[in-house]
């Protein structure tokens, strides 16, 4: 019997959960733990931020959809990880691991530039409750409009929230008949617009570039924010943006029970993982979503962030539980590794953009992808409403990628998960490239 705990209850840790209840025998247990009682879909959170969607439509109730499906469920935040003992502790509480699966998401670093996030002077996106500020804020603005900024720090490891809110904020604006009393300025570190941290793909670049400019947003690029004051915006170029409303995504690092252990992270506390998702070191922890170190695809003046798509971060974690399942000796297969294919919409309310990428990362050698597709059109908003209606259905009826989904994606010629190559064993912690 083994027990398998989950750091985590979003795009990945919740998927993951339901993927390991479905394959292994009862025998076996699964507990999630979380901060929030609540799944949340981390990329509508703009559409909330702009008041075009409600939070709680984008929300999931946990714990009784989780006991229903036999899964344990843990309220609480992680304060201490002991990874010799096998021991999580949260609170006054601590319990015990056989697989420790870490799907927490990113410490957003709020402290990187002084008066960075609600606390101080500007908005972000990143979580529920900023974006509930940001919506708060945003009401505000609208009485009293005036320059609007929006852009991103160096190491973010998403950039699409920042261009979703500057051209959602371009539309809500020009329905309202606010947009000319609004300069809209896009402060971004990437060495050029549509960069992604992941070196551009396909034509991004022209269609960022071309959309910013038919809606008159000011583009900065390959420069960092280096202060921030009320209504001033402060870059490493000399020029100070005044603003009256600002929604920067600060940078991301790994969170602090894993910066505490000695060798589990980097120095940002991303987890450096084998082509499992398991831990170089410590054989009974495994790593999914933005929480895995993956290295850039190439050196930027500005450093960067790889972004770790949700549909990434899903087969890592059908992956892990593929993988857990293997070593149980619950089923007899190749282990796998996720394939880093992934689609994105990029929804700026009355168009938006659909980036394809297999995979996201450019071969090392070649420096090319078998495929890249950046398209643009009215359609992308709409199939990024249809998807989000999709994906939470799915997490309340406690499903991760059900068959008429995996057909749908061969059908695109895409795949989640592909077999890696091991040594001649059962214990796939002897894994090689």
């Amino acid at each position: 019997m083994a027990h398998i705990v989950i750091v985590g209850a979003g795009l990945g840790g919740l998927p993951t959960a339901y993927e390991l209840r479905h394959i292994l025998p009862k025998e076996h247990h699964v507990t999630v733990i979380s901060e929030t009682p609540y799944f949340t879909f981390i990329p509508s959170l703009p559409w909330v931020a702009m008041g075009l969607t409600s939070l709680e439509s984008i929300q999931v109730s946990l714990q009784k959809r989780l006991q229903l499906k036999g899964i344990n469920w843990i309220l609480g935040r992680i304060d201490h990880l002991n990874p010799q003992d096998q021991k999580i502790s949260f609170g006054e509480q601590s319990i015990t691991y056989d697989y420790l699966i870490i799907a927490t998401g990113a410490e957003l670093a709020l402290d990187a530039v002084a008066g960075l996030g609600p606390d101080g002077y500007t908005q972000s996106v990143c979580n529920p409750h900023h974006a509930l500020m940001a919506h708060k804020a945003w009401q505000n603005f609208l009485l009293a409009p005036g320059p609007l900024v929006v852009g991103a720090l160096p190491k973010t490891s998403c950039l699409g929230p920042a261009y979703e809110f500057t051209l959602l904020a371009d539309y809500v604006l020009r329905k309202q008949g606010l947009r000319e009393q609004v300069s809209i300025t896009f402060v971004t570190p990437e060495p050029y617009a549509g960069h992604l941290g992941i070196g551009g793909m396909a034509n991004s670049a022209h269609l960022v570039k071309e959309i910013m400019a038919q809606r008159g947003v000011e583009v900065i690029e390959n420069v960092e924010v280096t202060a921030i004051e009320p209504n001033q915006i402060h870059l490493g170029n000399g020029r100070v943006l005044p603003f009256a409303y600002s929604m920067l995504l600060p940078p991301f690092r790994g969170p602090r029970f894993v910066r505490q252990v000695p060798g589990l992270s980097n120095q940002d506390g991303f987890i450096p993982v084998l082509p499992t998702y398991r831990h170089p070191e410590y054989a009974s922890i495994y790593a999914i979503g933005v929480v895995v170190e993956i290295k850039p695809p190439e050196e930027t003046p500005i450093p960067l962030g790889v972004p770790k798509t949700g549909q990434m971060t899903e087969a890592m974690g059908m992956a892990v539980a593929h993988n857990i399942a293997i070593e149980l000796g619950v089923i007899s297969a190749q282990p796998v590794t996720s394939t880093l294919d992934a689609i994105c919409f990029a929804d700026f309310g009355d168009t938006g953009i659909l980036f394809l990428a297999n995979p996201v990362l450019p071969d090392a050698v070649t420096g090319k992808r078998r495929r890249a597709v950046a398209l643009s059109g009215a359609w992308v908003s709409w199939a990024k409403t249809a998807f989000e209606k999709y994906f939470l259905a799915k997490m309340r009826f406690g499903a991760a990628v059900p068959w008429f989904e995996r057909l749908g994606l061969k059908l695109l010629g895409l795949s989640l998960v592909k077999p890696i190559k091991v040594e001649i064993s059962r214990d796939i912690s002897q894994e090689i490239s």
